[in-house]
């Protein structure tokens, strides 16, 4: 709330320099405001009284959105990749699947390892966990298990980390 909006009968009042200005009514800190040609912002609606302060407002809301773009800028999005391996898959295919999901860990991102079954394929369901295990021994030194695998209808899905 800004200016005429602010309808508390008393306020504590803080000026533009950060002092202390005391309690008054909200009609006496409106006149001190337009006196330095300011607004008059109410920053803790909560307290009470609620605490206003005699600032710019179009320049406080441009420092707002500023840092809000700054934290924004800072902040690390975790994306999900996805590698895909078959219950028949040979040893150097899982190796290169490997070194792809070592790749993914190493920039930050979960990786969801996920062993697609297709027709005769799901008698074999036990086998397919030996599959995983290996895969993840290969990782194990920069990753962890998040999710252990799991059966999600025709697929077995495991999700992996990257080590703190």
């Amino acid at each position: 709330m800004i200016n005429e909006r602010i309808r508390d009968r008393e306020v504590r009042l803080i000026g533009q320099d950060g002092e202390q200005l005391g309690i008054m009514s909200s009609k006496d800190a409106m006149k001190l405001a337009r006196e330095a040609d300011l607004d008059l912002v109410k920053i803790a609606p909560g307290a009470k009284p609620p605490v206003c302060k005699i600032i710019d407002y179009s320049k406080y809301k441009y420092e707002q959105t500023r840092k809000e773009r700054e934290a924004k800028k800072k902040q690390k999005t975790m994306e999900v990749k996805e590698v895909r391996l078959s219950p028949n898959i040979d040893t150097n295919d899982l190796n290169t699947k490997a070194n792809q999901a070592r790749k993914f860990l190493d920039k930050g991102n979960k990786v969801k390892v996920a062993l697609r079954f297709r027709g005769r394929e799901m008698t074999h369901i036990n086998y397919s966990k030996q599959i995983l295990d290996r895969f993840y021994e290969k990782l194990e030194d920069i990753a962890v298990v998040d999710k252990q695998p799991k059966m999600e209808g025709r697929m077995m899905i495991m999700f992996l980390s990257k080590k703190r």
